[in-house]
């Protein structure tokens, strides 16, 4: 099974193809762009198929977080995945965030549950924790300081991600969250396809509201 991966949900731009029958990752590519990846995200899937040797008929299946993260961002990637999944007639799956977070933990400090937590600003926290085998122990969750701090105790876990500091009462190192592109192609392979195209996660609404009192009046 050949998977498209792809990552617009935090400050890289990614895009990945992934041999799911050999484990191979057949090619990837990944730049700190800020913003802007509706700009970027097709020319850099054109990229990883010309060095991975296939075409999009070839593709089987598109991954794609789904978040927490930047909403504009999200949007962008669950859009890509959906409208590509829809035109080659193949399925397309999210993967959260915190998943990857969690997973990329685990493959480096295996043998713990743990807390993917990343600072959501304005003293909140995205957060879910996961079982020593990568199993989610309960669903995202956007939370306190003191409340990440209470369910790292109740799981006896360790916590990953940019919120980890905060636990140990440092500042945030202000490097964002970054979601490595083969975990999210491993994590798109094992997926359960669903009928349902992939949603965007947010637990929290948009920064930019409309203005209540300023609707113009219709004709």
């Amino acid at each position: 099974m050949k998977i498209l991966a792809i990552d617009t949900a935090g400050v890289d731009c990614s895009a990945a193809v992934l041999d799911a029958s050999a484990d191979m990752l057949l090619a990837s590519v990944t730049e700190r762009i800020g913003k802007g990846h509706a700009e970027r995200l097709m020319a850099m899937i054109d990229e990883v198929l010309a060095k991975s040797g296939l075409h999009l008929p070839d593709l089987d299946r598109v991954a794609v977080t789904i978040g927490p993260g930047s909403f504009t961002g999200i949007r962008v990637g669950v859009a890509a995945a959906r409208g590509l999944a829809l035109a080659l007639g193949i399925p397309s799956v999210g993967v959260t965030t915190l998943q990857v977070l969690a997973l990329s933990h685990l493959a480096v400090h295996p043998g713990q549950p743990v807390i993917a937590a990343m600072d959501a600003k304005r003293e909140e926290i995205y957060a879910q924790a996961f079982d020593a085998g990568a199993q989610p122990l309960g669903e995202p969750i956007i939370l306190s300081l003191d409340g990440l701090k209470d369910l790292a105790t109740r799981h006896g876990a360790a916590v990953t991600g940019t919120a980890a500091a905060l636990v140990d009462g440092l500042p945030s190192c202000g490097e964002p969250d970054c979601f490595d592109i083969a975990t999210v192609a491993r994590l798109g392979a094992k997926a359960k396809a669903e009928m349902s195209r992939p949603k965007p996660l947010y637990l929290r609404g948009p920064d930019a509201k409309p203005q209540d009192g300023f609707a113009l009046a219709r004709a």
